[in-house]
């Protein structure tokens, strides 16, 4: 395809199902996706269905095109009916996550399994079933140049670890290591698969430190570029991997961090960062 693309037609005439679209990430890559010219499928748990139609109603309000299926990725039944009722389908975004808190000897066996279960088998369960209808399509709709498109939204912690993130961390990892397993697998069938990595990023998971002056800026100060990520950096990204003017990356972690990980591998943080940060994590622990 043409690099002269307007970013308003790369998604044109796809489908696109977004999984944990209720909120932050996954509503700016939802909203994106639509403003490209995809039909979107905003997903997220039944219980938040009231946050996935509020992001659906801000798409209809712009113009696109958008519908809701709300289930729970952790549950092989849910995602097998949602797949099916998402079909035809073009782009699979791996979205819908959770993260807690806390030191290895304080976490339960029971965080440790759902942290997994929604990051780690949520996202293999969505893109097997993806697969699987991408497979069963085919290529005939000739819509895009690969036979589908599965994004998983990783981070940075797939390669950097951080205090107090162990189950988190750890999902990730996993994930970038499904993700180059099945990009293996699936590209000699034309169907590509590649990782989103967000740094620190304007959500909800960062509101202890963004409500905390000295905090964020502690923590915008930590980055290269001098700011804390917002969602729709790392939608743009998103919107661009799945489109044809990626159609050669394959198998790849993009991470979308203002440099953040360079200064974590340089161990080069502002005086004070580190104390100003925990302490606000300490204060969301609190929270909860």
């Amino acid at each position: 395809m043409s690099s002269a693309i307007s970013p308003n037609h790369l998604l044109s005439g796809q489908s696109a199902l977004v999984t944990g679209a209720g909120a932050g990430i996954g509503r700016a890559i939802a909203q994106a996706m639509a403003a490209a010219g995809a039909r979107v499928v905003v997903n997220d748990l039944p219980a938040k269905r009231r946050a996935a139609e509020a992001t659906a109603a801000t798409i209809e309000a712009a113009g696109g095109k958008v519908s809701v299926i709300c289930a729970d990725v952790s549950n092989e039944a849910d995602v097998v009916a949602m797949l099916e009722a998402a079909s035809p389908l073009d782009i699979l975004v791996n979205n819908a996550g959770t993260e807690a808190l806390g030191p290895v000897e304080t976490l339960s066996l029971a965080t440790w399994q759902a942290t997994i279960d929604v990051n780690l088998t949520g996202a293999f369960l969505c893109s097997r079933e993806a697969v699987r209808l991408f497979k069963r399509q085919g290529c005939e709709r000739a819509v895009s140049s690969s036979c589908g498109k599965i994004l998983f939204v990783s981070s940075i912690h797939e390669a950097f670890a951080r205090l107090n993130t162990a189950a988190y961390a750890a999902a990730k990892a996993g994930t970038m290591m499904l993700m180059r397993t099945l990009a293996l697998e699936v590209g000699p069938f034309g169907i590509r698969v590649n990782c989103v990595c967000p740094g620190a990023t304007n959500t909800d998971r960062l509101a202890a430190v963004m409500a905390d002056p000295d905090a964020a800026a502690a923590l915008a100060h930590s980055i290269p570029l001098q700011r804390i990520a917002e969602p729709e950096d790392i939608a743009r990204a998103a919107v661009w991997l799945a489109s044809d003017q990626a159609e050669y990356i394959h198998g790849a972690s993009l991470f979308i961090d203002g440099g953040m990980s360079l200064q974590m591998n340089a161990r080069r943080f502002p005086s004070g960062f580190r104390h100003r940060v925990a302490a606000a994590v300490r204060r969301r622990l609190s929270l909860r």
